[in-house]
Order: C-alpha cells, then sequence, then structure tokens
C-alpha cells in the first residue's frame, strides 16, 4: 500500500483541482492502482538513489556555473559587439531572471508530466539555446538567448528538490538534500574560476563553447542515470500498463484529476506570491535569502574592483580569488554530521517527530557568520592590506550562505509540505529578482563608496537580517498555527 507522504495527492498542490472521487469507494475499488515495493523510488538502492542526486546536482551545478561565466566575458562582449560594459551586465542578470521564472511554469508541468520529462526536455532547449549565445552575431541576439537559457535551466532550481525528496524519508533526506543545496550555489563561485582561465587564455567564445561541451555531457548522464521519481505519475504508467496488459479500468490518482494545465500554471504563478504577501515568515525568509544571493552575484562585479584595481590582478587570478567562497562552502558541508545529529537529538526529544524549527538551528550560524565575514572582507579591501586577507575573509561568508540556503529550503519543504513547490516557487523568484538587479548597480556603488564603504553597507543588511532564524525558532510554531498554508 502506499504510505500517506507518498500517495494522497493533496488537490491543493500545484493548483491540481480536486480528485472526485470518495475515499471510502477508493478503499474498495479494486482496480485503483496502489504503490508497491518495486514502484517506490525510496526503495531503489542506496548506490541508485545516490548516482540520481548527483547527476542531478551536477546538472543544478552546470546550470548557475553558466550564468556567473558571463562576468568574466563582458571585456570581450563590450569589444566584439562595440556596447558599454554596463549593457554586458544583463548577460548575467538576464540569465538569472530566466531561473526566476522558470520554475512558474515547470513546477505544474512536473506535477502532471513528472520530473524526468522535464529535465530532458530543459536541459534540451538549455543545450539548443547555448549555441546562439556561444556563436551571436550582435548584443541582442546574446542577451535573448541568454534569458532563454536561463529560462530553460530553472527546472534544477526548483523541480530537482522534489525529486531528492522522493527518493529519500524524512530521517535520511538531510544529506542528500545539503549536497543538491550545495550544488546551485558552488556553480557561481566556479564559474568565474573556469572563466577566468579560458578568458585569460583564448577568445572570449570559448567560454561557451566550452558550457555546450558539459550541458551535452550532462544530458547524456540524465538519460542514463536518472529515473522517474514522481509517484503520481509514477502510479499513472503503471495504471496504463495494466490496462493495455489485462483490458481492465485500472486508473491512478492522478487519472481522475480535474482541471486544465492552464489553470494549473496560473495557480502556480499566482500562489507563490499569494504565499509572499499574507505569510510573514515566507515572505521574511525570502528576503533574507533574496539578500545573500543578490550579494553573491554582486561579488561578480566586486571582486574584480577589489583585485584588479587595488591588487592589479589579472582575468585568471582574479577567478582564483572566488576559491575562498567555494572553500568555505565545502567547509559548511564538511559538518552537515553534526548539523543531523542535532536534529536527531530533537527527533528524540519530540518523540520521534521533530518541529520543522529544528531545521533554522543550522541557520543561526549562518546568520552570524554573514555579517561577520563582510565586515572583515570590508576593513581588508585596502591596498596595503595583503590580498590574501580578503580571501580568507570570504571563507566563512561561503559557510554561512550555505547554512542558511540550507536550513532554509529544509525548514520551507517541511513546514509547507502541502505547497512545498510553491514554497521554494516564491524563494526562487525572490532570490533571482535580487540577484539579477544587484550586479547591476554594483559598479556604481563601489565607485561611489569606496570598496570600504560598499562592502561594510551590504555587511550592515545583513546584520538587520541576522535575528530571524532566532526568532522564527523560538515562535515559528505560535506563527504556522495561524498560517492557512503552514503544516499545522
Amino acid at each position: 500500500m502506499m504510505s500517506t507522504r507518498t500517495s494522497t495527492l493533496d488537490p491543493t498542490v500545484e493548483g491540481l483541482a480536486e480528485v472526485k472521487q470518495s475515499p471510502s469507494k477508493e478503499a474498495i475499488d479494486s482496480f485503483l492502482v496502489t504503490l508497491e515495493v518495486e514502484d517506490n523510488p525510496q526503495c531503489m538502492s542506496t548506490l541508485r538513489r545516490w548516482v540520481a542526486v548527483l547527476v542531478i546536482s551536477s546538472a543544478s551545478l552546470c546550470v548557475t556555473c553558466a550564468s556567473s561565466m558571463a562576468a568574466f566575458t563582458e571585456a570581450g562582449t563590450s569589444q566584439t559587439f562595440h556596447v558599454s560594459r554596463e549593457v554586458t551586465v544583463l548577460g548575467i542578470s538576464l540569465f538569472v531572471l530566466g531561473l526566476g521564472a522558470g520554475p512558474l511554469l515547470v513546477g505544474p508541468l512536473s506535477e502532471m508530466y513528472g520530473r524526468n520529462i522535464i529535465y530532458r526536455v530543459s536541459y534540451f532547449f538549455f543545450f539548443i539555446f547555448t549555441f546562439p549565445v556561444a556563436f551571436a552575431p550582435n548584443i541582442g541576439v546574446f542577451l535573448f538567448f541568454r534569458l532563454l537559457t536561463g529560462f530553460c535551466g530553472a527546472a534544477f532550481l526548483s523541480v530537482a528538490g522534489g525529486s531528492v525528496s522522493d527518493m529519500f524519508p524524512d530521517t535520511t533526506v538531510a544529506n542528500p538534500m545539503a549536497v543538491y543545496t550545495m550544488s546551485p550555489f558552488i556553480g557561481p563561485v566556479a564559474g568565474p574560476l573556469i572563466a577566468g582561465f579560458v578568458v585569460q587564455n583564448v577568445y572570449w567564445r570559448w567560454v561557451y563553447w566550452v558550457m555546450l561541451c558539459w550541458i551535452f555531457a550532462e544530458i547524456v548522464l540524465l538519460f542514463l542515470f536518472v529515473p522517474e521519481t514522481y509517484v503520481p505519475v509514477i502510479l499513472k504508467k503503471k495504471a496504463a500498463r495494466l490496462r493495455k496488459a489485462t483490458g481492465d479500468s485500472y486508473y491512478a490518482p492522478l487519472d481522475k484529476v480535474q482541471g486544465s494545465l492552464a489553470r494549473s500554471v496560473m495557480v502556480s504563478c499566482y500562489r507563490p506570491f499569494q504565499l509572499l504577501l499574507f505569510d510573514r515568515m515566507v515572505l521574511l525568509l525570502d528576503i533574507w535569502n533574496a539578500l545573500l544571493l543578490g550579494i553573491l552575484y554582486l561579488a561578480f562585479q566586486a571582486y574584480p574592483i577589489i583585485f584588479q584595481s587595488v591588487h592589479h590582478f589579472n582575468d585568471q587570478m582574479t577567478g582564483l580569488t572566488f576559491l575562498g567562497i567555494g572553500v568555505g562552502m565545502f567547509a559548511g558541508i564538511s559538518t552537515q554530521p553534526v548539523w543531523n545529529k542535532l536534529v536527531a537529538r530533537e527527533a528524540v526529544r519530540c518523540s520521534g517527530n521533530p518541529p520543522p524549527e529544528a531545521r533554522l538551528i543550522m541557520g543561526q550560524l549562518g546568520a552570524i557568520l554573514v555579517p561577520i565575514s563582510l565586515f572583515w572582507l570590508a576593513f581588508t579591501t585596502y591596498p596595503q592590506v595583503h590580498w590574501i586577507a580578503p580571501i580568507i575573509a570570504s571563507i566563512p561568508f561561503g559557510s554561512g550562505i550555505y547554512f542558511v540556503f540550507t536550513s532554509t529550503f529544509t525548514y520551507l519543504v517541511t513546514a509547507y509540505r502541502p505547497i512545498a513547490a510553491s514554497a521554494m516557487a516564491s524563494n526562487s523568484a525572490l532570490r533571482s529578482t535580487f540577484a539579477a538587479v544587484f550586479p547591476l548597480f554594483a559598479t556604481a556603488m563601489y565607485d561611489r563608496l569606496g570598496t570600504v564603504g560598499a562592502t561594510a553597507l551590504l555587511a550592515g543588511l545583513t546584520t538587520i537580517m541576522a535575528p530571524l532564524p532566532f526568532v522564527f525558532y523560538r515562535i515559528g510554531e505560535r506563527l504556522r498555527m495561524k498560517s492557512k498554508f503552514a503544516v499545522h
């Protein structure tokens, strides 16, 4: 029989209409297809599940790496297309806007057709649309297809989290979710590192030619190693096989869903913003996440100012300076077993059912590390300070944003489980908006305030947001009881 977690198709999930049948009738209906052990994605071998997680995570890494690589092609595109450097910054901003808009469409599509087909189709078009970027004849074509490639890659920032939770029960989902959560944030750090080496030695278009090779390899891996994991779609396919084999009227819960795809997309578009408008916890946590991602993308403009203008680094050396953030992220994920033990201790204390707020403990440390790191970075950008100091200062920032994002994502998924995809879509939309806008004013802000003043201003903003995980850890349960969206 199906578990409660996977068998019930909640009519509120992603705008699907109500299932027009009574529970008692389902219970005695011999033609209703149920989940058997061999169908359950959580019963696949551990190796197969982890391989799927790693492939999905590497595909997500590739997408976000593509977003930041453009920062190091700005000089080349400016010279080739005869436009100002400010216009070329749109190569990052439009890509990230596409990442934010994509989940509004792929979310409901994945609920109707499954995760796997979304991965394959979206990544295929991600591959196809990267060709016009790599061979763009003018800036208009370049920017338009940067937007489209971002939109096509968005599935791995929204649907992929659902695949991870499909394959692992709540008791063991923390580690694979941590690996997946880290990949889209390592990507922006790896992008400048790769692009810096490429641009320093060959023509700027090689950055996108390298991306084409990487994307093609990911497509092959997705077809070979990532199975369908969305249970309602698995049951729907099983019912279709049984109908074909026996001629009987077997059906799955998804077959009885009434409503159109257009309605699902419409609900997918408004529900994330409904959450932002009417749920204070979602709004504040999303603003906090958006601010941090905005600062991370702003760094793609700020680091060249700090290290090229102040310390006279070349592109290759400037790309290497992002290693500090990357080291911090890897240091953060290495502590995951400690956080797992803390959550397990909370589970024991709460008779095996820890509240979602237990996930915010990790975010509390991140909330402290991020402003400390940014203040440290701000006051080590003076020319007389050795260049290694700001790189070391960025290590706690990498760890901090890993802790913040991991805790927030797992909290949103567990606290808003009936509409988890919408909760993540609202987070993704706001994060992407900030990440798209921040690079646009970065150069002007650093020119006006200087490296110390501008970075200290960002540190001050993160300090203002730092109390959030502490406050919600204490009163989150009370706020959930008042919310019409959260789990009670």
